[in-house]
């Protein structure tokens, strides 16, 4: 079965994208934890960290230079920002298709809960 992500890059179910080339596509999460809250995923489904393979190299790589180019034009590149991939439940995957979360444009606190911040 499709995840939704799968159905958003066919054009299933709406989104808003702000990226899209024929290896990845990037749009706004739908509940947002900062003001500028956007999921760069590979087009090809990739469910965990776990199933990656040497294939999904470049494609991992690029994801990297779309969230620095998307962190520019959303103007957080400078203050800061987070990038986030979980893997499985205990890492808080709700969603099993690979995805990064490009989060910023406030300070963000503590990378985990009852952590310190810097």
């Amino acid at each position: 079965m499709a995840t939704i992500f799968e159905k958003i890059i066919a054009g299933e179910i709406p989104a808003t994208i702000v990226y899209r080339d024929e290896r990845v596509t990037a749009f706004r999460d739908i509940s947002p934890q900062a003001p500028v809250h956007v999921l760069i995923v590979p087009n090809k489904p990739i469910p965990t960290v776990n199933d990656v393979s040497d294939d999904d190299e470049r494609t991992l790589g690029h994801m990297f230079v779309v969230a620095r180019d998307l962190a520019l034009e959303e103007g957080i590149a400078e203050n800061g920002f987070r990038l986030i991939v979980n893997c499985n439940k205990h890492g808080g995957q709700v969603v099993f298709h690979l995805h990064m979360h490009l989060v910023g444009g406030a300070p963000l606190g503590p990378m985990l809960a009852g952590g310190k911040p810097a």
